[in-house]
């Protein structure tokens, strides 16, 4: 029986107890004393900019961390210290008695195994019998909010949408029925519905199992909504912790303050230029297929008749739930998928052109994809990955380096920043590499799926004003897609509001925000951090 979590502050007996916990590489100090405590039903979120120390805390409150770091300290959970515990001791604690929501799906997720058999596993392992594995996953789908529970257990997780990966990730970790649960950014790359919806099953599920959780996020507007006790983090060290309404209508340090700070500022007031990219009536669908012989039965129809003309310097923002077709129209336009209808760049429409004739439209035409630790070749140095177009049209060896170089300083990394990995940087850092690859083509426009996601607030902040500075100097145009609507109305001059594969609104930012024409976009903004930050 779980206390509740009045009888625990009563009783002062938290289910989990951190004491000067701290972790060091060799002489690098990775976290210094770090102190909290959880109670039944209680949330703690963990804040804090990209290295700060946050998901190495998680880390080692399950053991996880690698025999080469130093770890002091003590993290106290039933009588006993978690870090003295050996490997089958710890066994007995993982998923059992303190369950993890990691960050992305599609990595957490065994791509081979469907849901049925992902679930059934964990169920195992929590001494369930076969004869009644079926009934239990029914159930734990249903209970994480998936109506067509029967379908979806022979899924994979390719075959499911972001918002139904993440909810298959909660069913696993809750099949267990853990004590406390620990989510490490479970709403990153969500739009702001999905959001809200998954925060909330979480929450209901938190006060029917009287489960603690954990909450680590960058997205702070939800740390406000949904915690009762705040730990901000800077640098490996505890910047400031207290209640959350504490934190948030009194923060205490200059760090916390600049954390809390949501103002993007204004998009940029642009002078009428000649249009770059015009779409009309541009239709995306996916063939169907069935049978032994695999053949196309249907289309499912991902975007449907959307038009928007693009002016050069302009930038164009596309929101809309997961699924609403945004990426659709963003690969369409690259010519990465095939759609009908016209797609004009630069007076030509690319879907009359065959692939040789679009090899030389594509150096003006670059795309960013929203994670680019999977779209950066670990193998290959920055250096290397942003040569790599540069090699594709003859330049000689002297030129393409002196390129590297101004690029690099453009997106304001460092000129030795080339002779790293991927892994070796910051994921503001390798967000700078990836839009350094697409500008050293001198791109007059650039697609940016979801760019700024999985970064901080202050990362955030300062890729959205690089990406102003450029489009004010170089007259780059942007097709912007986000569920951030705080970034696009930073960024962006025009915004399209997609649903369900249709275009809902299409408006000047300015007067989408303050006169939203239907009930889901007043819905987007109601959800959004604009809506809700203080």
């Amino acid at each position: 029986m779980h206390l509740t979590q009045d009888d625990n502050l009563f009783l002062n007996q938290p289910l989990l107890n951190v004491l000067q916990l701290s972790i060091a590489h060799g002489s690098e100090t990775l976290l210094e004393q770090v102190s909290f405590e959880i109670y039944a039903a209680q949330t703690v979120a963990i804040v804090g900019e990209s290295g700060s120390g946050k998901s190495i805390t998680a880390l080692a409150l399950l053991g996880l961390l690698p025999n080469s770091l130093q770890v002091t300290g003590v993290v106290q959970f039933q009588g006993q210290d978690i870090l003295k515990l050996s490997q089958p001791q710890l066994q007995h604690i993982r998923g059992k008695k303190i369950a993890m929501i990691f960050q992305e799906p599609m990595t957490a997720l065994n791509p081979l195994h469907s849901v049925e058999k992902m679930l059934g596993e964990s169920l195992l392992l929590q001494g369930y019998v076969k004869a009644t594995l079926r009934v239990h996953t029914l159930r734990l789908l249903h209970e994480v909010g998936l109506p067509e529970a029967e379908h979806i257990l022979k899924r994979y997780p390719h075959e499911l949408s972001g918002g139904q990966r993440q909810r298959v990730m909660i069913a696993m970790a809750l099949a267990l029925e853990p004590e406390i649960l620990i989510a490490d950014e479970p709403t990153t790359a969500l739009d702001v519905v999905l959001q809200a919806q998954v925060l909330g099953l979480l929450k209901k599920l938190q006060q029917q199992r009287q489960m603690a959780m954990i909450l680590i996020s960058h997205d702070l507007s939800l740390v406000q909504q949904y915690a009762d006790h705040v730990l901000v983090l800077n640098q490996g060290r505890v910047e400031e912790q207290g209640r959350s309404t504490e934190i948030f209508s009194c923060p205490q340090t200059v760090y916390t303050q600049n954390l809390l700070n949501h103002d993007f500022g204004q998009a940029l007031t642009l002078q009428a230029t000649e249009p770059v990219l015009e779409l009309k009536q541009v239709t995306v669908k996916y063939p169907l297929k069935r049978g032994l012989l695999n053949r196309i039965q249907s289309y499912k129809i991902a975007a449907e008749s959307i038009s928007f003309r693009l002016m050069q310097g302009e930038a164009l923002g596309i929101v809309g739930e997961s699924g609403s077709g945004k990426s659709s129209i963003a690969l369409a336009i690259a010519r990465l998928l095939a759609s009908t209808g016209e797609i004009s760049f630069q007076s030509q429409d690319l879907n009359q052109l065959k692939q040789k004739q679009l090899r030389p439209v594509r150096r003006d035409l670059q795309i960013v994809f929203q994670d680019p630790l999977s779209s950066l070749n670990p193998r290959m140095t920055v250096e290397q990955s942003i040569a790599e177009g540069l090699e594709l049209h003859s330049i000689s060896p002297q030129q393409c380096t002196a390129k590297i170089a101004e690029v690099l300083l453009k997106v304001e990394l460092s000129v030795e920043d080339k002779h790293k990995y991927p892994h070796q940087l910051s994921g503001g850092q390798r967000q700078r590499v990836a839009l350094a690859r697409a500008l050293v083509m001198q791109p007059k426009l650039i697609i940016l799926d979801e760019p700024t996601s999985a970064l901080d607030r202050s990362t955030q902040l300062a890729i959205i004003q690089l990406l102003r500075r450029l489009q004010q100097q170089e007259q780059i145009s942007y097709v912007f897609i986000s569920h951030d609507l705080q970034v696009i109305k930073a960024l962006c001059q025009q915004v399209l509001v997609m649903y369900a594969g249709k275009a809902l609104e299409y408006q000047a930012t300015e007067t989408l925000f303050a006169h939203p024409q239907t009930e889901y976009t007043r819905q987007l903004i109601a959800a959004s951090r604009y809506g809700h930050c203080k």
